[in-house]
Order: C-alpha cells, then sequence, then structure tokens
C-alpha cells in the first residue's frame, strides 16, 4: 500500500510539474509595467499600422527605444488601406501588435491581450473605454484627437474675419467672405481622397449635442435623428454645413480632383482656408511649408445653449495579439508604454495626451473655455447595437461610411437632390433598421 501510495504520489507531482511548466507566467497589466525593467527582455515584433506618412519618424522611436530594450527588435508594417486589410489579418498570428480595426466589442477577447481593468486604468489615462468589454481594456488609443476644423489664419485675416464661427450660418458667412475677398479655397472637401469623408461622422455626437450619451446610447434608439432640429443643431446641422458650402460654390472648383498629400502645401501657403479634420492633421498642414504659424484649430461651428463642445477621442488603439508568445506580449507593452509616455509621439502629432498628466499642445489654445468631451461607452447589453445599426442601415456613422457623406457632395453640386430629401432617405433606413432589429424607439 505505501510502495502504491509513493508511486501515485509521484505521479501526481510529475503531472503537476507539467501542468506548471506547460502555463503561461501571468501578464502585468498595463498600468503595473515600469519602463527600465527586464532589459534584457528578446522578442521580435511585427507593428501593423496605418500612418504611412511616419515611416521615418516610426523608425526612429523604435532606435531610441531599443538604447533601453535592445533586444526587442520592432519592424513596423505600414499599410495604405488599413481598415480593410487589418480586419482580414486579425485572426493571424503573424502580427504582434496592430490598430485595432472596427470589430464588435465582445471579439475582442478572441484577439487581443486584456490590458487591464477597465476603472482602474480610466483612472490614469484618457478614453480608455473604446475598446473595453465586460469592464476590461483590450485597446490603448495611440494619440487622443480633439475634433473641430482646420483654418489658415491669413486667409481669415485676409477675408476680414475678426471671430472665429460658431454656428452653422456664421461658418458658412465666414467661407463666403473667403470667396469674396481672397483667392483661396473656402472649404477643401478632400472627396477624392474617400477616407477623409468620415471625419463628418464625428461631429454629429458631442459636438451637435452636447451629450456625450448620444451616440453610443441614444443614437440607436432615437426617432429620425437626422430630422432638423430647427436651432442649428443635432446631426442634421453638421451635414448641412457640407451640402451649403457645395450648393454655394465654396469648395474647390471640381472636387472629384482634390489631392490629399497636394492640399497640405495648399493650406500651408493660404491656399485653402478651412479643411474639416480631427486635429491629428494639425501638425502635417504645419510641416508642409513654410508658415506653420499660419495654421489655426477651432472648435465645430454648432452651439448648444450658447455653449460649444468638442468631441474628444482615442484615435487607433493599439492591441496586442492573443495568440503572441509570453515574451512577445510583455515585450509589446513595454514598447507601447514607452511609445506612450516617454516617445513624445502624442504631443508631436498635436494629440490630446493618454497620460491624464501629460502636456497639451499649443494647438489647443482656441479651444479655451470649450468642453472636450468623450463619448460614453454603449450600454450593458447594448455593445455591438450600434454595429448592428449601422449594418443593418448600411450608413456606417463613424465606422467608414465615406461614401454617404461623398453622395452629399454630388447631390449638392449637381442640384438633383434636396439636402432634406436626403435626411429623409437617412431617417428611413434608421427606421428599417431599427424595426428590423427590434429596437426600442424612444
Amino acid at each position: 500500500m505505501k510502495k502504491f501510495l509513493a508511486m501515485a504520489l509521484c505521479a501526481l507531482l510529475a503531472l503537476s510539474c507539467f501542468a506548471f511548466a506547460g502555463a503561461e507566467e501571468a501578464l502585468p497589466t498595463f498600468d503595473q509595467i515600469v519602463l527600465g525593467e527586464n532589459t534584457d527582455l528578446s522578442a521580435d515584433l511585427l507593428f501593423a499600422y496605418h500612418r504611412t506618412d511616419r515611416e521615418e519618424v516610426l523608425k526612429g522611436y523604435v532606435e531610441q527605444f531599443q538604447q533601453m530594450y535592445p533586444n526587442i527588435n520592432i519592424t513596423y508594417d505600414l499599410i495604405t488601406d488599413y481598415a480593410e486589410n487589418a480586419l482580414l489579418r486579425i485572426g493571424n498570428n503573424d502580427w504582434q501588435i496592430m490598430g485595432i480595426p472596427t470589430v464588435d466589442t465582445d471579439e475582442l477577447p478572441n484577439y487581443f491581450v486584456p490590458l487591464g481593468d477597465l476603472e482602474t486604468l480610466s483612472a490614469q489615462y484618457n478614453f480608455m473605454s473604446q475598446w473595453a468589454y465586460d469592464g476590461v481594456c483590450y485597446g490603448l488609443p495611440s494619440t487622443g484627437n480633439a475634433n473641430g476644423v482646420l483654418y489658415n489664419k491669413a486667409v481669415f485675416a485676409a477675408a476680414g474675419i475678426t471671430e472665429l464661427p460658431k454656428t452653422p450660418d456664421a461658418f458658412i458667412a465666414a467661407l463666403q467672405a473667403v470667396k469674396d475677398n481672397t483667392d483661396a479655397i473656402p472649404l477643401y472637401t478632400n472627396y477624392a481622397a474617400g477616407w477623409t469623408m468620415g471625419a463628418w461622422d464625428a461631429y454629429i455626437g458631442v459636438a451637435a449635442t452636447g451629450k456625450t450619451s448620444f451616440f453610443n446610447q441614444d443614437l440607436p434608439h432615437t426617432a429620425n435623428p437626422f430630422a432638423d432640429r430647427g436651432d442649428q443643431t443635432g446631426p442634421y446641422a453638421v451635414y448641412k454645413i457640407l451640402y451649403d458650402a457645395v450648393a454655394n460654390g465654396l469648395i474647390e472648383e471640381d472636387y472629384t480632383t482634390t489631392d490629399w498629400e497636394g492640399c497640405k502645401g495648399m493650406m500651408n501657403r493660404g491656399e485653402i482656408a478651412t479643411m474639416v479634420l480631427g486635429s491629428w492633421a494639425y501638425t502635417q498642414m504645419q510641416e508642409a511649408g513654410d508658415k506653420p504659424e499660419d495654421i489655426g484649430y477651432m472648435a465645430f461651428p454648432i452651439t448648444i445653449d450658447g455653449k460649444q463642445y468638442a468631441p474628444a477621442g482615442g484615435d487607433y488603439n493599439f492591441g496586442i495579439n492573443v495568440q503572441s508568445t509570453y515574451e512577445q506580449k510583455l515585450a509589446a507593452m513595454y514598447y507601447l508604454k514607452w511609445l506612450t509616455h516617454e516617445s513624445g509621439f502624442t504631443f508631436a502629432e498635436g494629440g490630446v495626451p493618454i497620460d491624464k498628466n501629460g502636456e497639451y499642445p499649443a494647438l489647443y489654445a482656441a479651444f479655451e473655455g470649450i468642453d472636450m468631451l468623450s463619448d460614453d461607452p454603449a450600454l450593458p447589453g447594448e455593445e455591438t447595437l450600434m454595429n448592428d445599426m449601422n449594418s443593418e442601415s448600411e450608413l456606417a456613422l463613424n465606422a467608414g461610411g465615406n461614401t454617404k457623406v461623398q453622395a452629399i457632395i454630388e447631390h449638392a453640386f449637381n442640384g438633383d437632390e434636396s439636402f432634406d430629401d436626403i435626411m429623409a432617405e437617412w431617417n428611413a433606413a434608421w427606421t428599417d433598421a431599427q424595426e428590423t432589429l427590434g429596437v426600442e424607439v424612444r
């Protein structure tokens, strides 16, 4: 009996040792990562990202990081058609870090490493709720953006504009003043690039309503959300600015020939007065010529009860591949910690800092007195509802629905469909989606 017990104990110990050896050591959470520790860590990382315009800058960051972690090798895979490409690769193990594409939040644990508790991380970092599920964060914002309008200060001065416009009517009047008094293009649409059209969707929540709950919580349940509110607020007012600018001849002569790379220098030289893009574009316009001091950034021209609001949120979030090795996951955490805390990337890109103690760039000077607010996450149990509504309605609001905004330009330019008719079509599509999905309308 003693011999049998001894043999059984040995077998149990062997199994235990095998199980322990096969188990992966628990990863620290992102807030527990301390730069300067584990400097002998070795790993090779492939980083799938969309910033094709920052190839040399990103290589420079890797070189700086390797002064602290010489055995962590990072190769950037910079992709032009990123949103589609990333979705095709998300389930593969050929990458270790990627900018998280549009997926349902309940799928996050299938692809990405948990970075820590949402409540804990949100106390230290901005914009952590965007890619969180069930109280756990799976994405780290690369930088934060406050969405407003790029403008050329010198052009505004030449046009006689002495006060930044705060309403749609005032903005259209400013564009008209540019057309009447200067040779600059009042509003550059960037129609041909396509993806730039998606910028307009970013303003229909906080900027147009002043409510952080509007986009992810209220909108799916709202009846006819694109109806005219009669007070120059709401989604209707956002898109009508674009329609009116086109209809009144306040854009480029031929919208089909816009040039994304070329427009940066045009903006710097004062050949363009305004562009509706996130704050991430500010530094690109500054760097495109000899007059960086002429580039300004202002809040989107909608006022709610006498106050303006600026939507702020994370840009592409970084996610770590759940299929990576333990060493790769840990190395990725160290690099992301360094990139968001030590590299200066956020400040250099004109972004809102991820670290709550971080420094704001000077471009936000015009936002004094304007509340920068982030969209609230979806309500519990409705984590995929907005995505479902976007898919069913085919409007893809703030999710790559660029063609619908391009269509506004087309119809306004051709004069073949009124703005109210366009919005009526969107409302019908939204209503049909609500009915199909059984959404309660409030």
